[in-house]
């Protein structure tokens, strides 16, 4: 039994201690049939004819918990909606944490309690981790690494090389929750508000656009938000992204966050929306199946993509037309 309040050096030191930790909050919560913290490698069982896919991230936000979400839910989701928007269906997951010394016992089990329960309802299985206990003051009380495997059926084809002049650009949400709920949380402009992170998996959404022709491209739009999303087509595809200010949604108290504080919605990160590239002909039926689903509701088709010197261009709703330069400065660090 886990005596001590705080994280002590003695939990990374590969002793009882240490064995305590992992059996009283990483294996109680994470607990699943494919899940043997005596093992250094995990088997892996993968369908036959699939293609897998495979990716790893690593999560730093400040602070550990945070309206809407925490560092546990955020890894989870933030690793499945990399292969979610690939085209791939989530199978493995596999943490890292590397612990601060003097975290508090009961924040790392809430935090742990978070992972499994995002695990659970996106689907995945975590098989593997591992746990590190650095000093106090080389930390910021909790990291988590995540690497995900999942799987492709064979012949379906997404990527920014099949995007072409005359797509319609969509987003599945909102734009910017995850950045200011964050920002609110920290405390340091002495404001509040109603907003909530958008963390969430984005499977649902995902999912039911695997057999959709027109579909050409899928990602999540995450650090540097809407707008490094749109620079990272017009610079792949050196066409020009143009957006429309009056379609795309921003809730009203992360607009009136961002008014006051200057910081612009279309770089702010998200954790739970997808911003999704589609033949024109395909746009509108791809709206129709994500209004349908929870969570995507709001979606909107947002913009196109032109001919051009590949450049993203926002038509204002005065009417007029703004540059939106690529991110240079990280208005809000450490939100994923």
């Amino acid at each position: 039994m886990i005596e001590d309040r705080h994280v002590t050096l003695a939990h990374g030191n590969g002793g009882r201690h240490m064995r305590e930790l992992i059996d009283e909050i990483f294996a109680h919560h994470l607990a699943n049939p494919s899940l043997d913290v005596r093992l250094d490698a995990a088997p892996l069982q993968l369908a036959p004819g699939m293609v897998p896919f495979i990716t790893t991230d690593a999560f730093t936000v400040q602070p550990l918990e945070f309206p809407g979400g925490d560092i546990g839910s955020l890894c989870v989701n933030g690793t499945v909606n990399d292969l979610a928007v690939s085209g791939a269906e989530p199978r493995f997951l596999t943490v890292n944490a590397i612990i601060e010394e003097g975290l508090e016992v009961a924040c790392l089990d809430r935090i742990v309690t978070s992972l499994a329960r995002a695990a659970r309802a996106a689907g995945v299985c975590v098989v593997a981790g591992d746990t590190k206990v650095v000093p106090r003051g080389q930390g910021g009380g909790l990291y988590l690494a995540t690497t995900g495997v999942g799987l492709r059926a064979p012949g379906r084809q997404l990527g920014l090389d099949r995007i072409c002049a005359g797509d319609v650009l969509l987003v599945s949400g909102p734009i910017g929750d995850h950045g200011i709920a964050v920002m609110l949380a920290r405390e340091e402009f002495e404001l509040s508000g109603p907003v909530q992170s958008d963390c969430a998996a984005v499977t649902p959404l995902t999912a039911p656009l695997a057999a959709m022709a027109g579909l050409r491209f899928m990602r999540d739009p995450t650090r540097g938000g809407l707008a490094t999303v749109a620079h990272e087509i017009a610079a792949a595809t050196r066409l020009t992204v143009r957006l429309v200010e009056a379609d795309v949604p921003v809730h009203d108290a992360v607009r009136s966050c961002c008014r006051m504080l200057g910081y612009d919605p279309y770089y702010l990160a998200c954790e739970g929306r997808v911003v999704a590239v589609a033949a024109a002909d395909a746009a509108r039926e791809l709206l129709s199946i994500w209004r349908a689903i929870p969570g995507g509701e709001q979606a909107s088709a947002i913009g196109t993509v032109g001919d051009g010197p590949g450049r993203v261009i926002l038509q204002t709703q005065i009417g007029g037309e703004r540059f939106l330069e690529e991110l240079e400065d990280d208005p809000l660090p450490r939100i994923c």
